[in-house]
């Protein structure tokens, strides 16, 4: 699965975000793809359109086969974010250690 946060670096909620996303990618790594989009940047305004944002930050988890699970708008915390994603059926559980090169 991925977790898409689309935000902007200049936006105070976003940076808020930050350490989530690094605990999130450093925790789950080989297990959720965990990707910061800065909307705001030109090269990266059509995502905004892409996926019909109404404010930042918003969280979007993808199955792996990038169908939309669920999606946040605004700042969320960690514990809530893998709430979410348990309710959307997907678990980060695993009995196998995490792949060091992903």
């Amino acid at each position: 699965p991925k977790l898409l946060d689309l935000g902007s670096k200049t936006c105070i909620p976003c940076r808020m975000m930050e350490p989530i996303l690094a605990e999130l990618k450093k925790d789950y790594a080989g297990r959720l793809d965990v990707e910061f989009i800065d909307v705001g940047l030109r090269e990266n305004a059509a995502m905004a359109q892409q996926y019909g944002l109404k404010v930042i930050p918003t969280q979007v988890f993808l199955d792996k086969d990038g169908k939309e699970l669920w999606r946040h708008e605004g700042a969320i915390g960690e514990d809530d974010l893998l709430a979410e994603l348990e309710a959307a059926g997907v678990s980060l559980i695993s009995t196998e250690p995490a792949d060091p090169k992903s």
